[in-house]
């Protein structure tokens, strides 16, 4: 059924993530299919344009934080260790999670999204953006 599964993940939203976790290991087991784990760091532009003021070192020890934080969420998960990966990136998270799904062509792409507040009905959330534009099916988790 599902070959490659992605998994939108904010590591700072870990009760969001632990609802996600079950329903990814359960479809993964059922049709033995890759998970790879994705993770977008945000860059503000405050962060941007103090580029020249240690930039580069920001976001190397912010890519290092979140993968380990993957890397520990890795052992964490009822798969074999070999159908299961990560990556992160930095930018917006709904055009990064579109471009990897758009990369990676997976089967389905499992998300968790919070109930929607006021910001999230004026400016949508990133989950109803992969849902309105991912090619793919989007199975969103509250």
């Amino acid at each position: 059924m599902y070959q490659s599964i992605l998994v939108p993940i904010d590591i700072v939203e870990k009760d969001l993530t632990k609802k996600v976790l079950p329903h990814v290991e359960y479809l993964a087991k059922l049709s033995n299919a890759k998970v790879k784990l994705f993770h977008v760091l945000p860059v503000a532009s405050a962060i941007v344009n103090a580029y020249s003021f240690g930039f580069e070192e920001f976001k190397d020890k912010a890519t290092i934080q979140a993968e380990k934080w993957l890397a520990e969420l890795i052992k964490t998960i009822d798969l074999p260790k070999d159908r299961l990966s990560s990556a992160i990136a930095f930018g917006n998270p709904r055009d990064e999670i579109l471009t990897i799904a758009g990369e990676l062509m997976p089967d389905l792409i499992i998300l968790g999204s919070r109930r929607p507040n006021i910001s999230s009905h004026l400016l949508g959330s990133n989950a109803a953006a992969v849902v309105r534009h991912a090619k793919t099916s989007v199975l969103v988790i509250r």
